[in-house]
């Protein structure tokens, strides 16, 4: 009998949902997963949302949702895996990085399944969940959660479709209290796919990358009409870190007081509450369609 495959392979265009239910038939039919490691926050997020979350037997090192998720064993994340734990754990499939190149060797070398993870668009996003529900033998469930995501992905675009499109910067990250290596979502990757679905136009739409480290200059020259920073927590930004863009005074959304801060993991985490993120960052920019 052929072997079954290992690593969930990602294909794009109309010929992907076939050819990877034909890759994922094998484990769907005869090896199931019911000891599952997930050190990804977004899969492990999904995982739980599907249904699938008694089957979890231990979590990354920054997985914190859902609560459940909290009270798991931690085996580390991308940088820092146990590996020696996680064989120990006797898991029949682990959730890896795509870039965990010597995980996946190891986890080869004991014959452990693992499903191959790309940190991708938003419809990455639903294909991800349906290809594992499948590999955790809760096929429907991650059918039916993607398929609401979407409609509720639908639902929100649809709000704003003969709404101005205002040019949009989306900050994630930069030096606290400063203008300094400020890190803002490019032209591709699901922050980009939310802002486009929320209403706005990205102001780095020319910029073919998930993540792009900008200067005040350049801030300056792309001249963004509304500026969104994401934090994770309230904790992590303060009065003075949002004042520093005050130091812009010349960009229309500081000199119009569109800078708006929103707080959440869901921002930054591209998993099963990206509708609910993609409905606060539109009710950002169209309040009057959002009351």
């Amino acid at each position: 009998m052929a072997a079954v495959p290992r690593e969930i392979v990602r294909v794009r265009g109309p010929k992907r949902a076939a050819l990877l239910l034909i890759l994922l038939l094998p484990a769907a039919v005869g090896a199931q997963a019911h000891r599952i490691i997930s050190i990804i926050p977004s899969t492990t997020e999904m995982l739980f949302a599907m249904g699938a979350g008694d089957r979890v037997i231990a979590v990354g090192t920054y997985d914190r949702y859902p609560p459940e998720a909290l009270k798991l064993p931690r085996v580390g994340a991308l940088v820092d895996p146990n590996v020696e734990q996680i064989l120990q754990m006797r898991p029949d499939l682990v959730v890896v990085y795509g870039t965990q190149t010597e995980l996946k060797r190891r986890l080869e070398r004991a014959n452990i399944p693992y499903y191959s993870y790309a940190h991708q668009g938003l419809a990455d996003i639903f294909s991800t969940i349906r290809s594992l529900g499948m590999r955790a033998g809760v096929a429907s469930a991650g059918d039916a959660l993607a398929s609401r995501l979407e409609r509720e992905l639908a639902g929100i675009l649809a709000r704003v479709a003969n709404r101005p499109r205002p040019k949009t910067l989306l900050v994630f990250g930069r030096e606290p209290g400063s203008l300094r290596n400020i890190n803002a979502s490019g032209g591709t990757g699901f922050l980009h796919d939310m802002l486009e679905t929320a209403g706005g136009s990205d102001v780095l739409a020319d910029i073919h990358r998930q993540s792009v480290n900008m200067t005040t200059e350049m801030v300056l020259a792309r001249m963004p009409e509304v500026i969104i920073e994401m934090a994770y927590t309230a904790e992590s930004i303060n009065k003075a870190d949002l004042d520093a863009w005050n130091r812009l005074s010349a960009v229309p959304a500081v000199k119009n007081h569109r800078v708006v801060l929103l707080i959440g993991e869901e921002f930054v985490v591209p998993g099963p509450r990206v509708a609910t993120a993609t409905a606060r960052m539109a009710a950002a920019l169209h309040p009057e369609v959002f009351k």
